[in-house]
C-alpha cells in the first residue's frame, strides 16, 4: 500500500500524541499536517514531547484542508470541535476517522448521508481499542438470554461527555436484542436523584469519573441464581491505536460512513 497521508488534529493531547508515535512507527503512513488551537506555522518537532516530524501545525482546519494534501484526516480531539472537523474533511474530499464521542443522533446522520453523497468513507469510532468492540460484541450476544442488564463506565476526569460513546453504543447493540424492559422494583423511588444512572430503555448507564483512571467499562447481566460481567480496561492509550491504524488503513478502500470499529472487523 502506499504511504496514507494524514492530518491528526489535537497532536497535543494524550490521544493525539499516540496518534503521532502510531504513524512515526509506521511504514505506510506519513504525517501531512497537524490542526491545533495553538503554536500555528510552527512544525510539530519544535513543540516538547512530540515525535520530531517535519509537519506543520495549523490553527485554522479550513486553511491546512485547503494547503496540504492529505488522504485522512484523524479527529482525536471533542465532541464540538470533532463535528466540525468531520464536515470539514469530507467538504474537501479528505476521509475522516474520527475517535470523538458525544455526537448527535442528527449529526451522526447528516455525516453519514454527506459522507454516502460525496462517495467518501469514514469512521466513526467510540472506541478504537479491539477488546472493546469484542466487549461491547459479546454484550449483544449476551443480551439475547440475560435482558437485565447495567452498564458501568469509568473514565479519566477530563471526559467532556457523560455516559460515554462506548456506553451509549453497547446499550444501542443490546437494544438490537433486548426488547425495552423496566428494570427493579416496579416501586423503586430515588432518595438522591441520579443513584439509579441514566435510563436507557430501561437500562441503567452509571458513569464514574476519576484521575488515575483511563478508559474502563463493564456489562453487569443478572439472571436467575446467576450474573455475567464482560469487562474490558483501557490501561493506557497505545490501546486504541491498533484500531486508528486499522481504520486509517480500511478507510481508504470504503465509499460509506462507519459507526464502530466492528463494521471493519472481519
Amino acid at each position: 500500500m502506499n504511504n496514507i497521508k494524514v492530518i491528526v488534529a489535537g497532536p497535543r493531547g494524550k490521544m493525539g500524541s499516540a496518534a503521532l508515535r502510531m504513524i512515526e512507527r509506521s511504514d505506510n503512513l506519513q504525517l501531512a499536517a497537524c490542526v491545533d488551537r495553538k503554536y500555528g506555522g510552527s512544525q510539530i518537532k519544535d513543540i516538547e514531547g512530540l515525535p520530531a516530524f517535519e509537519a506543520k501545525i495549523y490553527e485554522d482546519p479550513e486553511v491546512c484542508l485547503n494547503e496540504v494534501e492529505a488522504d485522512v484526516f484523524i479527529d482525536l480531539t471533542t465532541p464540538e470541535y470533532g463535528y466540525k472537523h468531520t464536515k470539514l474533511s469530507l467538504d474537501h474530499g479528505v476521509r475522516p476517522v474520527v475517535g470523538t464521542t458525544g455526537f448527535t443522533k442528527d449529526q451522526l446522520e447528516e455525516l453519514t448521508e454527506m459522507a454516502e453523497r460525496k462517495q467518501l468513507g469514514a469512521v466513526i469510532a467510540p472506541n478504537f481499542a479491539i477488546g472493546a468492540v469484542l466487549m461491547m460484541q459479546f454484550s449483544k450476544w449476551a443480551a439475547k438470554h440475560f435482558p437485565d442488564v447495567e452498564i458501568i463506565e469509568r473514565h479519566h476526569d477530563q471526559k467532556l461527555d457523560a455516559p460515554s460513546g462506548t456506553a451509549v453504543k453497547t446499550a444501542e447493540l443490546i437494544q438490537e436484542e433486548r426488547e425495552a424492559k423496566q428494570q427493579g422494583h416496579p416501586n423503586e423511588k430515588e432518595t438522591m436523584e441520579g443513584a439509579r444512572g441514566a435510563d436507557s430503555e430501561g437500562l441503567k448507564i452509571h458513569s464514574v469519573r476519576l484521575p488515575g483512571l483511563v478508559a474502563h467499562q463493564e456489562v453487569m447481566f443478572g439472571g436467575l441464581g446467576e450474573t455475567l460481567t464482560i469487562k474490558h480496561d483501557s490501561i493506557n492509550r497505545d490501546s486504541f491505536m491498533t484500531g486508528v491504524k486499522l481504520s486509517v488503513e480500511r478507510v481508504m478502500e470504503m465509499d460509506v460512513l462507519a459507526y464502530g470499529l466492528e463494521n471493519l472487523l472481519d
